[in-house]
């Protein structure tokens, strides 16, 4: 039995505040957004935190998720749900990328996809809360990662999806224990529906940023990139962005981890990579300014990242900005051509969403925004076996003389 599920451990959590006005709000308390509109940011006694865990000590535990558990908000043991979150490995692709690129590979999370991390915790910290029916709009694999962790743990679940979602990803929404329904609209045509259920009292709201602690889950990626990296960070991160949940909790983690002073100051250029059919945050970053409009007609291969408009807009932004790095879009030609080109070249399969930071690391080297010597940590947000592919060769008819100089 792993000993980071089973263990009871001091827990850290003081308080959650407004991420726009600083507005303090009540821990273990069920809370959606801040009165302002905007996410709520949850804060540890990080002071308590450092005396109560050394590093060597974190070092001995095993390395996954839930070994971080003295600055992840879930308070009791007995809420912890699971379906045994590794830590993701870091694969190079010398041939596709460069001799300093690494590919944080998400997909061997559970469901396939970095929505486990957001969603394990958001999950638990529900079951914690005493909520019993969840609903959330989703492009496919969030949806997934929900139903199986609310299934695991009793949560009754509604997911909403646009209708052109991938097939496989609404089927495994279903087959794990949720209700859900194709909307013949976008993903926040789908949160729309969710809201107004919420508003009535039907159920809890769980779209992006909206409840306080996927956040927490995502930022974990910041923490093991940091334990992998030996308590030193990457030169660059290019992230595929859509809420872009993730990259907000990097940037949250990396705060953590040096008022912890478990590394320094330096930090890699954060860059936000999105679809050209649907890049409002690039435009916003471009444009300078802290929000973002709707990207209307919104369009592109890698639907994980087709979100016209984030309700974290100016935590993207400010952490892109902050960081000296940038929002770059990428064509779906370029996509499709970075997951072919992976995976002939080095062997790795990418999710569309993967193959866009690829490319995107790409353009970066070629406009001189990174360089060869940096290290590059490329984030794969879900295994590529979930995406459509080009069709096989056709069969070998053994029936009929084989000319081996062909095959």
């Amino acid at each position: 039995m792993n000993p980071n599920l089973t263990a009871d451990r001091a827990t850290f959590v003081t308080h959650l505040e407004c991420s726009i006005t600083g507005e303090r709000y009540e821990a273990d308390q069920l809370h959606g957004l801040s009165r302002a509109g905007r996410p709520l940011l949850v804060r540890y006694d990080l002071d308590a935190v450092r005396g109560a865990l050394p590093r060597r000590m974190l070092e001995t535990r095993p390395t996954d998720l839930w070994r971080w558990r003295e600055v992840l908000p879930v308070r009791h043991t007995a809420s912890i749900v699971s379906l045994g979150e590794i830590e993701t490995p870091l694969v190079a692709i010398p041939r596709s990328g460069g001799p300093n690129v690494l590919v944080k590979d998400e997909g061997r999370l559970p469901t396939g996809s970095f929505k486990a991390r957001g969603l394990v915790m958001a999950v638990a910290m529900a079951k914690e809360l005493g909520v019993t029916k969840i609903a959330m709009p989703t492009n496919g694999n969030a949806g997934a990662a929900l139903a199986a962790y609310a299934t695991r743990c009793g949560i009754e679940t509604i997911v909403f999806c646009p209708d052109d979602t991938p097939e496989i990803n609404v089927r495994e929404i279903a087959m794990q224990g949720a209700r859900v329904w194709r909307v013949n609209g976008l993903i926040d045509d789908c949160g729309a529906i969710v809201g107004k259920g919420a508003a009535e009292g039907r159920w809890f709201d769980f779209s992006t940023l909206k409840e306080p602690y996927r956040i927490e889950g995502k930022k974990t990626m910041g923490l093991e990139l940091a334990a992998q990296f030996g308590w030193k960070l990457p030169d660059a991160i290019f992230y595929p962005t859509g809420g872009g949940t993730g990259l907000i909790g990097m940037w949250k983690a990396f705060d953590e981890l040096e008022q912890l002073g478990w590394i320094g100051s330096e930090r890699p250029k954060m860059f936000a990579v999105q679809a050209s059919g649907c890049a409002p945050i690039v435009k916003a970053f471009e444009e300078g300014k802290d929000h973002a409009e709707r990207w209307e007609d919104a369009a592109t291969v890698a639907a994980g990242i087709r979100v016209p408009k984030a309700v974290g807009d100016f935590l993207i932004l400010r952490a892109v900005r902050e960081s000296g790095g940038q929002a770059l879009a990428v064509g779906d030609p370029a996509i499709l051509a970075a997951v072919e080109g992976c995976a002939k070249k080095d062997g790795l399969l990418l999710c569309p969403e993967g193959g866009a930071t690829l490319a995107a690391y790409h353009q970066a080297l070629n406009a001189g925004l990174v360089e060869e010597e940096d290290s590059v940590v490329l984030f794969n947000c879900a295994t590529g076996l979930k995406y459509p592919m080009p069709e096989a060769p056709q069969a070998l008819d053994r029936t009929q003389p084989i000319d081996f100089d062909l095959l």
